[in-house]
């Protein structure tokens, strides 16, 4: 099954702003960006070449272009050309007006005089999605909200397409339609019934109009009539039949939606209605009663529709990377299946090679609000994620046997229910046995708890041990163990935690610290077993005034960093893979001893007071939120030192001062004093801000304590406010 590449590329217009995702993820600039894509083992590409761009700067534009369809040419990789994605054309034209199709057309045209040898192009991406978005429901430029904007604009952009590739032909006889569009299912209530019907006929209009299907007896004949589509335009589509050489379905796990009456079950975001009826418009992956057609349902029903080569033209999950493996894995195992069956499936399309920009606001939020893809763009450059791994091994040996990919996705599991109105209980397919587990040393303290947690609900299996079970400072008790677990990583989350103990017991604090952690990196090295170990902010002296980064040279000024910084060096000279974790000042909605929920626990009591040093300057981090970028750093194959932690920066006192406030306590039990008068055992840096020179960063700490508080209140055994 070939798998084909795909650069997020949308250039919308929302108000009076441009929302350019090329410009955003830098790939203009960045012409090694195809060596990166060519190593995948990529050898076609979705690859634009915009309208709205070429207006700005024509001969700059096509000289830019010129170097990129040559160097495609080099590394053999066949380009599929995007002329508009999502946009609305340069700014003296948009979707609405009457000589839009023609202007595209023209634009067409220059592109293929320009490079008579592509043979492959897509005018258009998602016509009906676009004019959905831009004419019905006002979310993109010229933001019209009816039906009579959503015909003309929809039916423009569908007469663009053919009227393009007249053009193209007229230059290349030879070039070839690849249409793209979402595929998509409507379910609903009984009540509901003819408003999904209505939507399950919409979704096809794309291809049922390529492909001359679009007569007096079709489904949206009298609707289009109606609203204002002459028929002569509606005639016109017949006279001129543009089949798809390969018709491309976008699938998302939110492409699916129940449609409900009930809408106060659900929250004000999903209320809408048809002028008719009010109702809640939900995902349906998220209703107890509604399983998902998914994949093989709605291609296959596809083929038997137009009985047309397939692809899926867009294969993305925003989610952790666990879940992104296996959203592709199942997308590509689909191809394989229904190819298997005679269907004439031509491959499968690793969408956002870059990643993508503020989708989660349909662009609508302009706050760079990043999902990373096949590569991660945070570091500056881009870093290749576990799915840059996956595909390469797709690639070579056709499937990928990585343990993770042995359990179900989420849209399969229980976890996936929101909402589940049904009378009986919903089973679902539930995990697949996985013995091959992630092994978790730790049981005993509140991050190896952590890890557990979240482990859970990602469905990453796995076996959380203490210390008297898995004594990492013995080489034969680690090595028996691992012969029988056979684990693929192995997440260090013990050690001796006490900052101030660390001075009166430092034998003990360096057998659990750096011993433990060095001979655990032997042996993960000796069986090629991934490793994941942690270490800390005291590594350093405090004398910088700004944050530390990965490569700062390292003085800690007491045992417990000493401890570290031991580990840590030893660490990686015996075990370059390993992976090592340096954060701060943790805080934990799921443990009894978190230092937050002491400080909610004396403010909350009479007559308590508790002092706080007022002149250290720490980042504090929510530990959720480490877990989860941790393992999304495992899960890539990362090594080294990297810094994960909170971007704010304050003391301990305004830290919990600020927590209180959120939590609408009283603070005047919460005293601030300088770090000398406490009396500590220990001496601790002043300053140890944390940053990551790699680009990743945690949310800000009101959205970490807004899910620290939220967590909180969701379990009443841990309920403190």
């Amino acid at each position: 099954m070939e798998i084909w590449g795909g650069v997020e590329c949308t250039v919308a217009r929302v108000r009076n702003k441009v929302h350019d995702q090329l410009k955003l993820n830098g790939h203009e600039a960045r012409p090694n960006d195809l060596e990166l894509i060519a190593d995948l083992g990529i050898r076609t590409i979705r690859y634009p070449i915009l309208w709205e761009k070429y207006f700005k700067n024509p001969e700059n534009f096509l000289s830019l272009h010129d170097k990129r369809f040559e160097r495609l040419r080099e590394l053999n990789i066949t380009p599929i050309a995007g002329l508009l994605h999502h946009g609305s054309g340069p700014f003296f034209t948009d979707l609405s007006q009457s000589d839009f199709p023609e202007r595209i057309a023209e634009y067409a045209a220059v592109i293929a005089q320009r490079y008579p040898w592509i043979e492959y192009y897509n005018p258009i991406n998602e016509p009906l999605t676009t004019a959905r978005f831009s004419g019905l429901y006002g979310i993109w430029y010229p933001h019209y909200q009816s039906d009579k904007s959503f015909a003309r604009i929809f039916l423009n952009e569908m007469k663009g397409i053919v009227l393009s590739m007249q053009k193209i032909r007229e230059i290349n006889p030879d070039a070839k339609l690849v249409q793209t569009e979402d595929i998509c299912k409507i379910h609903s209530t009984p009540a509901l019934k003819k408003q999904a019907e209505f939507e399950n006929n919409r979704r096809w209009l794309t291809y049922d109009i390529l492909t001359g299907k679009l007569n007096p007896e079709h489904p949206f004949w009298k609707y289009f009539i109606k609203n204002g589509i002459k028929r002569k335009e509606l005639d016109f589509f017949a006279k001129n039949i543009c089949t798809p050489y390969i018709c491309g379905f976008n699938y998302y796990v939110t492409s699916e939606r129940y449609l409900d009456e009930k809408k106060y079950r659900y929250p004000r975001r999903y209320h809408g209605g048809n002028g008719k009826m009010d109702y809640a418009d939900v995902e349906a992956v998220r209703i107890g009663k509604i399983e998902p057609v998914g994949f093989y349902g709605l291609l296959k029903e596809s083929w038997e529709r137009y009985k047309l080569p397939l692809a899926l033209s867009e294969v993305h999950l925003g989610c952790t990377r666990e879940e992104q493996l296996r959203w592709f894995n199942e997308a590509y195992n689909t191809a394989l299946r229904l190819k298997s069956e005679g269907v004439d499936f031509r491959a499968i399309t690793a969408w956002s090679i870059l990643g993508s920009y503020d989708w989660n606001s349909l662009l609508q939020v302009q706050n760079k609000w990043y999902e990373s893809g096949i590569y991660d763009l945070r570091p500056g450059s881009p870093r290749p994620t576990a799915l840059a791994h996956l595909i390469k091994e797709l690639n070579s040996k056709g499937y990928s046997s990585h343990p993770l990919l042995e359990t179900e996705g989420w849209w399969k599991r229980d976890i996936r229910i929101l909402y589940n109105f049904s009378k009986k209980d919903h089973k679902s397919e539930g995990s697949k046995r996985n013995n091959s587990p992630l092994l978790i040393i730790g049981a005993n303290g509140s991050l190896g708890q952590a890890f557990a947690h979240i482990c859970t609900l990602r469905g990453i299996t796995y076996k959380l041990l203490s210390r008297d079970q898995f004594d990492i400072a013995s080489m034969a008790s680690m090595e028996r163990f691992l012969s029988k677990t056979n684990p693929w990583a192995i997440i260090n989350a013990a050690g001796f935690t006490d900052i101030d103990k660390a001075e009166a017991f430092p034998q003990k604090c360096f057998r659990e610290n750096t011993l433990g952690a060095v001979l655990l990196s032997q042996v993960c090295k000796s069986a090629n077993i991934r490793y994941l170990t942690f270490s800390t902010d005291q590594v350093f002296n405090g004398k910088k005034k700004n944050p530390y980064v990965e490569n700062d040279f390292t003085e800690p000024l007491n045992r417990y960093g000493e401890s570290k910084k031991m580990a840590e060096e030893f660490v990686l000279k015996n075990n370059s893979n390993a992976l090592i974790i340096r954060s701060s000042f943790f805080f934990n909605p799921w443990t009894n001893d978190d230092p937050l929920r002491a400080a909610l626990h004396t403010a909350s009591t009479p007559g308590n007071q508790i002092f706080l040093p007022s002149d250290i300057i720490i980042s504090p981090t929510y530990i959720p939120d480490l877990v989860n970028q941790s393992l999304d750093l495992l899960i890539d194959n990362e090594s080294g030192i990297w810094h994960l932690s909170g971007p704010d920066e304050m003391s301990h006192f305004s830290f919990i001062q600020l927590a209180l406030n959120l939590a609408e306590k009283s603070n005047k039990h919460v005293l601030p004093q300088p770090y000398e008068k406490l009396n500590f055992s220990a001496e601790r840096p002043s300053y140890s801000v944390l940053k990551s020179s790699q680009g990743i960063v945690l949310p800000p700490i009101q959205a970490s304590l807004a899910s620290y508080f939220n967590e909180l209140k969701n379990n009443p055994l841990q309920q403190v406010i």
